[in-house]
């Protein structure tokens, strides 16, 4: 009999402990213990947040400090030649973004959205530190540029890593009920890395001369981003990973199977993204070149303006994100492109005709309030369309192949079009690719209601 009750309790410790399929009590044990108590879920997206901040602020620090640095890196040009070289490297780090996001999508669908966070971070204060350390030409000639070019491939690939992992990573982090409120907090902190930027070129134009920034000033702020990103990397190693990616354990897809098993989400990405990344980079990063190069403002002025702009903007993220959390994602969505596809050839006139501050400052609030209603939902959009083992990849890959082919280029597409004496036309081309994305909001499927995220 002894021996009997024996058999019958390792049958049952086999049963349970062994089985793959596991009694419903302890798939609701599992499940509770997996998931994370709300403390804890705020302070791992509180941490991500932060990550982004530096990381945005790294990216865009090359944007706002152009100005100043493009005479070291390209001597012996006019001003628009220079501007559009060093907007050319900029769009450089945008074709590294898709290898970065291609890379870093696998490691995160496969290792884990912590790690991918982690790397993506050492990547970018690599990249910062070599451009705060690189000679310019008159030191090293032609060795100069070929550094800014791999510093910017570094930022590039990280940035586009980050983009994908940590926005799957606060999807996955967040509730159902407040995912869009969420995202709209993820792009705020990627605007607030950007607003840092802008805030710290005007703290070093007031407190230095024009010519002590060009010299060594314009270095200061890739320092600080080289620091910052540091602090950042002892951050992220104390968050937590997702439930979604630990119940899921990490299966190794590959990139053929992405787009196979997905090929229209994948292409509804790259499709939403066009006309909103176009938008952003010519009403944030680009304005600020527009606004001195063609309305006439002077370099403090068109900071100020594009300062006070995206103080503006970081503010609208949190409240069209929760909107989209009641209303839903594809209405959201649908005032943008509707709006951006009426209203950009009036503001971009305006803005090169006026010599108003105040005008010029209105203006730009307008034109990134109407881009906040594409910003602020995109990354939940993005995220809610895939299943958990090819979330990372599939955000993060479609979502840099766009941003690479309209983002990175929107500078040197805008400056190619002045330089040719036909600066409308770029008018035209933000408009038509606006016009393209409004015809995939009007077909996607509202991600609310179909959200593939299935944690709570």
């Amino acid at each position: 009999m002894q021996h009997n009750r024996r058999a019958r309790a390792l049958r049952f410790l086999f049963h349970h402990a062994l089985s793959p399929f596991p009694r419903r009590q302890d798939t609701a044990l599992t499940t509770t213990l997996a998931e994370p108590r709300g403390a804890q879920r705020l302070r791992s997206i509180i941490a991500g947040s932060a990550g982004n901040v530096v990381e945005s602020f790294d990216w865009f620090v090359y944007a706002a400090f152009g100005l100043y640095f493009s005479k070291v890196f390209f001597p012996d040009q006019d001003q628009t030649s220079q501007l559009l070289r060093t907007a050319a490297v900029f769009g450089v780090g945008f074709f590294a973004r898709p290898a970065g996001a291609w890379l870093m999508g696998l490691y995160g669908d496969r290792v884990g959205r912590r790690a991918a966070m982690v790397l993506s971070v050492n990547l970018m204060c690599l990249g910062s530190l070599l451009i705060a350390l690189c000679p310019g030409q008159a030191q090293i000639g032609v060795a100069a540029p070929t550094l800014l070019v791999l510093a910017r491939i570094l930022q590039g690939a990280s940035m586009g890593g980050e983009y994908g992992v940590s926005a799957t990573y606060l999807a996955e982090m967040a509730t159902r009920a407040n995912r869009g409120f969420w995202s709209g907090i993820f792009y705020a902190t990627l605007i607030l890395g950007q607003l840092l930027a802008m805030g710290l070129l005007l703290a070093l134009t007031a407190l230095l001369s024009p010519e002590q920034m060009q010299a060594w000033g314009w270095r200061v702020p890739f320092f600080i981003g080289g620091g910052l990103a540091l602090a950042v990397f002892w951050l992220r190693r104390g968050m937590d990973e997702t439930p979604s990616f630990k119940r899921q354990g990490g299966q190794r897809i590959t990139t053929r199977e992405l787009w196979r098993r997905h090929p229209r989400e994948t292409l509804t990405v790259i499709g939403l993204t066009a006309g909103g990344t176009l938008s952003f980079y010519t009403y944030s990063t680009y304005m600020q070149k527009f606004l001195v190069n063609t309305s006439g403002f002077s370099a403090d002025d068109a900071s100020l303006i594009i300062a006070g702009g995206l103080a503006v903007f970081v503010l609208a993220q949190p409240v069209l994100g929760a909107l989209s959390d009641r209303v839903g994602r594809r209405a959201i969505l649908l005032a943008f492109g509707v709006l951006g596809t009426t209203l950009t050839w009036p503001i971009l006139s305006t803005l090169a005709a006026t010599h108003d501050r105040l005008t010029a400052f209105l203006l730009v609030c307008l034109s990134l309030l109407i881009v906040s209603a594409y910003s602020s939902v995109n990354a939940v959009v993005k995220a809610e369309l895939f299943p958990t083992e090819v979330r990372a990849l599939g955000v993060a890959l479609p979502y840099a192949l766009a941003n690479a082919a309209f983002g990175g280029t929107a500078e040197y597409v805008a400056l190619a079009f002045k330089q040719a004496g036909h600066e409308s036309g770029f008018y035209t081309y933000v408009t038509v690719i606006i016009a393209c994305s409004l015809v995939v909001y009007a077909l996607m499927p509202d991600t609310r209601l179909h959200s593939r995220i299935a944690d709570d």
